[in-house]
């Protein structure tokens, strides 16, 4: 397992933007399929975007297609979650997760990650 910390969360106004990073442990980080969710006060965990090993294929969920953009650096072992237009409803805490894969396609499951960070929390006022 890799142990992942994220960063990069704050306040922002509607329609601005924020970057998350994820740094991983580990030297088998490109080995790796990642993943970034967000869970809302009340609400179930929901995918928001996933990436594969070699950074080759992306996935979004449809609420932020468009908006949102996952990249990784497999040098630096970070992943990165650039956020663009970002509207209230985005505001939740957004965690990142790895699983241990190099299928091309990243997979919006969340239960099969298998490691999670703590948490950043994103919060955007209207």
């Amino acid at each position: 397992q890799v142990q992942l910390v994220e960063s990069g969360g704050g306040l922002v106004q509607a329609g601005g933007s924020l970057r998350l990073s994820c740094a991983a442990s580990g030297r088998t980080f490109s080995s790796y399929a990642m993943g970034w969710f967000r869970q809302a006060p009340g609400k179930e965990r929901e995918f928001v975007a996933g990436i594969n090993w070699s950074g080759g294929s992306t996935y979004y969920a449809d609420s932020v297609k468009g908006r949102f953009t996952i990249s990784r650096n497999n040098v630096k072992n970070t992943v990165y979650l650039q956020m663009n237009s970002l509207k209230p409803e985005d505001t939740a805490v957004y965690y990142c997760a790895a699983r241990y894969s190099r299928s091309y396609r990243p997979e919006r499951t969340g239960d099969l990650y298998d490691s999670w960070g703590q948490g950043t929390q994103v919060t955007v006022s209207s």
